[in-house]
């Protein structure tokens, strides 16, 4: 008998996880998705995981693009989570961002960031997993505190007590 999958995301809520904007670009076009299923995975080489939703337009803009950047944000950055977590074309003219090496956008705001080109898809369920290899990287605002996710809502490191 299969898992609960209600259980299962339940379980899961109570483990928080900082929040990511995952971002690529394809030719002129930017695009990007609201991740918390994101990983470091190795130091030699230097390499993270993003999951990916196998409905996601983002999928194939990642198999494409064949980089991404992970901008880790801030506690202030709710609501650019928020955006980029709703269905649809995703705006980019009013943010502050600059080109990684990659061209994927690096939103200048955000904790920090990497750069990644991918080097590896694996199939896991109902997501891809895109494994990047680093090229870049920074500490962009390193005196803010990071934006969690946990039980089923944003949170900061203080109202988690």
């Amino acid at each position: 008998m299969p898992f609960d999958t209600i259980l299962q995301r339940k379980i899961m809520g109570h483990f928080a996880t900082g929040v990511t904007v995952v971002t690529t670009r394809v030719g002129d076009d930017l695009y990007g998705m609201t991740a918390n299923a994101v990983t470091s995975l190795s130091l030699a080489p230097p390499l993270v995981l993003v999951c990916v939703e196998r409905h996601a337009a983002m999928l194939e803009h990642l198999r494409t693009s064949k980089c991404y950047a992970m901008n880790i944000l801030t506690e202030a950055q709710q609501d650019i989570s928020t955006r980029f977590a709703r269905k649809g074309p995703k705006e980019f003219s009013d943010l502050d961002w600059f080109p990684g090496e990659t061209g994927s956008p690096i939103l200048r705001a955000s904790l920090a960031y990497v750069d990644c080109r991918v080097v590896d898809i694996a199939s896991g369920g109902d997501h891809d997993v895109f494994i990047g290899e680093i090229f870049a990287g920074g500490c962009l605002n390193p005196s803010e505190l990071p934006l969690l996710y946990y039980s089923g809502a944003y949170r900061t490191i203080s109202s988690i007590k």
